[in-house]
């Protein structure tokens, strides 16, 4: 039995990851990633930096971030306290959803992965105070092919749920996207 069902999106690539946990009357127990069960989703990739995100205050926003190729990065994120707002931009140019976003609830009982995929920046705000995160990432961090969109960018038109209450200096200040936005090709 597979601890895990995928569940596509109205953006192509981008997954939502349903956690199937084992429970009792003492709590559960379940798999945040497993390789061989999720190694399709991989494309012939392997899990290259794993990292721990603490949010602090409600309404917070962090991101939108990606990497340009060769460190263009897939995530898998879990909340596993709290309760954020998990959005995907998609930054690949030739796709049909170019400038699309979707965005998934994730909490820590709600036994979600959101699958970020190449090509995709990635944010979110948190809905409560105290968020934690989890992220199974296919690359490691490269900061000279670290880039980001403003999350407030009109193109992108991500309609935050709550009005952002802190945001770091370097997302704020990040460009909006332009006619000569070339996108993130793979």
């Amino acid at each position: 039995m597979s601890r895990f069902e995928t569940i596509k999106t109205p953006l192509e690539g981008l997954k939502v990851i349903k956690r199937q946990p084992i429970g009792d009357s003492r709590g559960y127990f379940e798999r945040l990633f497993c390789n061989e069960e999720l190694e399709p989703l991989l494309d012939g990739k392997s899990i290259m930096q794993i990292n721990y995100s603490k949010s602090t205050t409600k309404a917070g926003v962090r991101g939108l971030h990606f990497q340009y190729p060769p460190y263009a990065e897939k995530k898998f994120v879990s909340c596993i306290k709290g309760v954020i707002f998990d959005v995907a931009l998609d930054l690949r140019p030739d796709s049909k959803t170019f400038l699309h976003w979707h965005a998934e609830i994730l909490c820590e009982d709600d036994h979600k992965t959101f699958l970020v995929p190449e090509g995709f920046a990635h944010g979110f705000q948190s809905l409560s105070d105290d968020c934690r995160l989890i992220y199974c990432c296919s690359a490691p961090y490269n900061a000279e092919t670290e880039s980001g969109i403003n999350p407030m960018d009109p193109r992108a038109g991500i309609r935050w749920p709550m009005e952002i209450t802190e945001i770091s200096a370097k997302d704020k200040n990040r460009d909006f996207v332009n006619d000569t936005f070339a996108g993130v090709k793979l």
